[in-house]
């Protein structure tokens, strides 16, 4: 037998009439398996091909003329009459298990179909790696040249190994692994763009509300900080007043309550202070400005008695509140 007619005079069903085989023979024996159309490939390791089926735990469907291939890449309906559960390597070459359903069973027993054509995938030696459906058919030879032509699967290598670890997929992954991992990166990247460009309207607010909020905020904080530097002033020229610093104080102390947490430490500071002068006698018309600092004449005069600065001051503001 010449291999170069293997295909078309060796993969027919091996079933009698009215019957519904379990096995069928999808691959012949290698390691030549040629075309009519003259492109060959070799079958070296059917092992590795069962292998490849088993690990993925896949069922791969059994159709009529490659319709997986043909109809569903438009879209179309392409039922299966069957999957193959299992694989098996026999003198013969490749074989499949097969679960056909109440349609394939009643094709296989009005022997509506003689032939199977096998769908294959492999690499850039022309080696096959995996099986990828087998269709029903009663012109193999002539489906087999028109899958090869239309670039289906049979004709079309393993995918890159790069390109497939780039998109996460597994290194047995096909073509049609890849379109989905692309088209679903491209899904998912315009919901993000359109996430972006579309903010939620639950967190933002209207411009003019914004700027009225804003309004709001800056009246409050300048009416506290009015309400606050009245507090200051009220409790520097209280504990002025009341002998606790003297007039000339003012300004530090002033600065002092205005610094974080100022007001609080001066009222705790001039609470527990005793009076350096006596309390200002004002009559009524408030507080009596005093000397704000002695002269140099003063200073002279404090030196000759012995008396401090300060007290020289506290006695000076005394007899002028008189």
């Amino acid at each position: 037998m010449n291999t170069a007619h293997i295909i078309c005079e060796t993969i027919a069903l091996n079933a009698e009439a009215g019957t519904v085989p379990d096995w069928i023979n999808v691959i012949p024996k290698g390691p030549g398996v040629r075309g009519i159309d003259g492109r060959a490939w070799t079958m070296n390791d059917a092992g590795g091909v069962i292998d490849t089926f088993r690990r993925r735990g896949v069922k791969l469907p059994v159709d009529v003329e490659h319709a997986t291939q043909i109809k569903g890449a438009r879209g179309e309906a392409a039922p299966a009459m069957g999957y193959v559960t299992d694989l098996e390597a026999r003198e013969t070459g490749l074989w499949a298990k097969v679960d056909w359903n109440t349609a394939g069973e009643t094709l296989l027993r009005d022997r509506s179909y003689a032939h199977v054509s096998p769908v294959f995938a492999f690499d850039g030696a022309q080696v096959i790696r995996r099986l990828v459906s087998v269709g029903l058919t009663n012109n193999p030879n002539l489906d087999l040249v028109a899958m090869n032509a239309a670039g289906q699967f049979q004709g079309a290598p393993f995918m890159d190994k790069a390109v497939l670890e780039a998109l996460g997929l597994n290194a047995d992954a096909t073509a049609a692994d890849a379109v989905v991992a692309i088209t679903n990166m491209r899904q998912e990247r315009t919901q993000a763009l359109n996430a972006a460009q579309t903010p939620d309207p639950a967190a933002f607010v209207p411009m003019a509300e914004h700027k009225l909020a804003l309004n709001r905020v800056e009246s409050f904080e300048q009416a506290e900080q009015t309400r606050r530097n009245a507090a200051i002033e009220t409790a520097v020229d209280t504990a002025i007043e009341a002998g606790k610093f003297t007039p000339a104080d003012r300004e530090d102390c002033l600065a002092m309550c205005r610094a974080e947490g100022g007001l609080e430490r001066f009222e705790r500071l001039s609470g527990n202070r005793t009076p350096i002068v006596g309390p200002a006698r004002t009559g009524g018309k408030g507080p009596v400005a005093a000397p704000a600092a002695l002269d140099e004449t003063e200073l002279a005069m404090c030196r000759a008695t012995g008396m401090s600065a300060e007290d020289f001051l506290a006695q000076k503001t005394e007899e002028t509140s008189r």
